[in-house]
């Protein structure tokens, strides 16, 4: 088996256990589904210690268009530009979600010479991790509405529970709904409804957590609603956070897989960067820094979302450093940014690209306030001109800023080695640890503000009636020394989408702050974000099919 390789449509995989011996992991360190997929045991993951000096590399962008820049593709592309050049590089990313898989994108694996393998059966179901944390989800949903049906021992207020159902699809019909219709024995009418399960504190818990234990620990301490005299019910006063961790139970083991040059790849966990981390698992990333000299992992949206999240939230509760922040960029990004529409991002215009880089200049000052090394990865598309990126290019160099063409979507790793060379120049002369944006002990309303100020470039914040209801609760319940998780739009620096470029002179409206007690962190909501997307007009599910082989088209 060692040497043998199979070919799988228009690339050749190795048998996983190949990948696995490459990183030195062994058939006992796996479990297997199937050929080109399996599991790392936990026992196995403690076996191994931190490599000594470690490059964890993060991988951010500018504000994208609403078809996104590239950042898992160039992710992968980087991991393989630098085993390429003799780093030993794992990627380290997230799971797909089925709501954009048949959404918008078709697949969220990479693209062209730069993907995850088997493409398809990461994009739909993979392990069945998602599935899992739907289950342990709708499980405590489930015996919230039994407690309250069955006399009710908790005094739980049915107005104030809080713990919603969640179902991995784009589905607005699911938004707002009544339960508990149909008569006596059908449950307690109440109001609630569906998010997407990305969107799920199962989720956020599962990638920060590294063991059984503390997965128990932060199921047990959910919020999951207020009693009649206003006090809080957590998941471990209805005695169910054992059978929800007990769903988990293979979901909590990273995933292994290879990329089309057969680098490695730790894919796990998959929360959203604009209503939750927006990063992969830290067990996933803990996993490739014991495995390999480099580790590629990315944050979702733009770097005031998810790259934020990583840097406040997710490496503190992690214990990671990130060395670098690749920051990808495009043409057509930055074009978008200078106010041209959709319809005309593909004409060659070079003047108007250069225009746009107030955007991508606010990010790459915002990464320097975490004494972190940058760089920035212009991801070229094939309707790029060479003028345009050659104006990009200057005026970026110009400024001082490091920046490199990745052309890794046509020419996988070997068009990323100009950025994967400077990227590992910068990490060996990076100084010292990240700095956080602020200290946990700040008084909530200040955590926000430094974040809406600093990051975002808000002149203030506006506490809308319930937001400041829920400060009063998290400050009554000892809840106020959590970091924040704002839920934000992504497509704008501000609360606003509508607002490109680089806004100024605008506040950021807070309309309600949802305790995730059990992640441990709080999440102000601002602008009018949906933990429920819908589906477009013609989704990407139109173009899904299959044939009597079993073959899969029009994803990944």
């Amino acid at each position: 088996m060692a040497n043998k390789r199979e070919h799988r449509k228009d690339h050749t995989m190795k048998p996983i256990i190949e990948i696995a011996e490459s990183v030195g992991l062994t058939e006992e360190d796996l479990e297997f589904y199937g050929r080109y997929k399996a599991k790392v045991k936990l026992e196995s993951i403690r076996k191994f210690e931190r490599v000594s000096g470690a490059s964890l590399i993060l991988v951010s962008a500018m504000t994208p268009t609403p078809a996104g820049e590239g950042k898992t593709t160039v992710s992968i592309g980087l991991a393989q530009a630098l085993n390429r050049i003799g780093k030993k590089t794992i990627a380290a990313l997230r799971e797909p979600s089925l709501g954009p898989v048949f959404g918008i994108k078709g697949g969220a694996t990479g693209g062209g010479l730069s993907r995850l393998l088997p493409a398809d059966e990461i994009n739909l179901h993979f392990t069945n991790d998602f599935p899992a944390i739907e289950s342990a989800h709708n499980l405590l949903a489930a015996i919230l509405d039994n407690s309250i049906f069955h006399g009710n021992p908790l005094n739980i207020d049915p107005r104030r529970a809080v713990w919603r159902r969640v179902v991995d699809m784009n589905d607005r019909s699911l938004r707002n709904m009544v339960i508990g219709l149909g008569g006596t024995t059908s449950g307690v009418p109440r109001e609630t409804g569906f998010d997407i399960v990305p969107s799920s504190e199962i989720m956020a818990i599962l990638c920060l957590s590294r063991s059984y234990r503390e997965l128990k620990e932060k199921i047990g301490n959910i919020l999951m609603g207020m009693t009649y005299d206003n006090a809080p019910v957590l998941a471990k006063d209805m005695k169910v956070e054992g059978a929800a961790t007990a769903l988990l139970k293979h979901a909590l083991l990273p995933n292994l897989v290879q990329t089309t040059e057969g680098t490695p790849a730790i894919v796990h966990g998959g929360p959203f960067a604009n209503i939750a981390q927006g990063t992969n698992s830290i067990i996933g990333t803990d996993l490739a820094l014991r495995l390999s000299d480099f580790v590629v992992t990315e944050a979702g949206f733009g770097f005031d979302l998810g790259a934020e999240k990583f840097f406040d939230i997710v490496a503190r509760y992690g214990d990671l450093n990130p060395k670098v922040v690749v920051l990808v960029a495009t043409v057509r990004a930055l074009k978008y940014h200078a106010g041209i529409d959709r319809e005309g991002l593909n004409r060659p215009n070079p003047r108007v690209a250069v225009l746009g880089m107030a955007n991508l200049r606010r990010h790459y000052e915002n990464i320097s306030k975490f004494n972190t090394q940058c760089i920035i990865a212009l991801n070229r598309f094939a309707e790029d001109s060479d003028e345009e990126v050659r104006a990009v290019v200057a005026a970026a160099e110009d400024e001082g800023m490091n920046i490199a063409v990745a052309d890794i979507f046509r020419h996988g790793g070997e068009g990323g080695i100009e950025l994967a060379e400077k990227t590992a120049r910068l990490a060996a002369a990076q100084q010292g640890p990240y700095r956080p944006l602020y200290d946990w002990n700040r008084p909530v309303e200040d955590k926000i503000f430094t974040v809406a100020s600093e990051i975002y470039g808000a002149v203030s914040v506006d506490y809308q009636a319930q937001a400041k209801r829920d400060l009063d609760l998290i400050k009554k319940f000892g809840y106020d020394k959590l970091p924040i998780c704002i839920a934000k739009t992504q497509q704008s620096l501000s609360d606003n989408p509508t607002l490109l470029g680089l806004p100024s002179n605008f506040v950021v409206t807070v309309r309600e702050i949802k305790i995730a007690s059990g992640a441990g962190f709080l999440i102000p909501i601002t602008g009018e974000i949906l933990r429920m997307p819908g589906l477009a007009k013609a989704p990407a599910a139109y173009n899904i099919d299959i044939d009597d082989d079993g073959n899969i088209t029009g994803i990944g």
